[in-house]
């Protein structure tokens, strides 16, 4: 029992950082193109990719350690939503992550770099897209705890 309820906490833990990061990476982009602070975008983005690894990784611990057994959640049409939703959310990231990674080269050869405004709209889009998504996962996660769905 105590083992599940740690998974449980470091899995909760892991997706408030990663919801902390993406909403920091959102706060950033607020400042607009000419202000943007490329350091901090870039930190916040590879604590964004770590949190996400560590969501998967403590996901996968409480499907293999956890209280409930792996059929609970293979059995379940609702846990496959939400992992395809994490999976469709990873790739959503992809093109802001390449963009802030070319910003970041830019600025590191000239110094007066400023992404264009329709670049730096659609990455703000794309990770406003990201924010949407994510908001959806712990609907499936509650729906799917309460064996709602579960066809085992």
């Amino acid at each position: 029992m105590l083992q599940d309820a740690t998974l449980a906490y470091l899995h909760f833990a892991a997706t408030f950082l990663l919801l902390w990061f993406l909403a920091r990476e959102w706060t950033l982009l607020g400042a607009g193109p000419v202000a943007l602070d490329l350091r901090r975008l870039a930190f916040a983005d590879a604590g964004y990719g770590v949190a996400a690894l560590g969501v998967l990784a403590t996901g996968v611990g409480r499907m293999s350690f956890g209280a409930r057994p792996v059929a609970f959640y293979l059995g379940n049409p609702l846990f496959h939503v939400k992992i395809g939703l994490f999976v469709l959310v990873g790739l959503v990231s992809i093109a802001p992550t390449v963009r802030l990674l070319r910003w970041r080269r830019a600025a590191k050869a000239d110094a007066g770099f400023h992404p264009t405004a329709a670049e730096w709209r659609r990455v703000r889009r794309w990770v406003m897209i990201e924010l949407h998504l994510i908001a959806l996962i712990p609907l499936f996660a509650v729906l799917m705890a309460r064996a709602i769905g579960f066809r085992g």
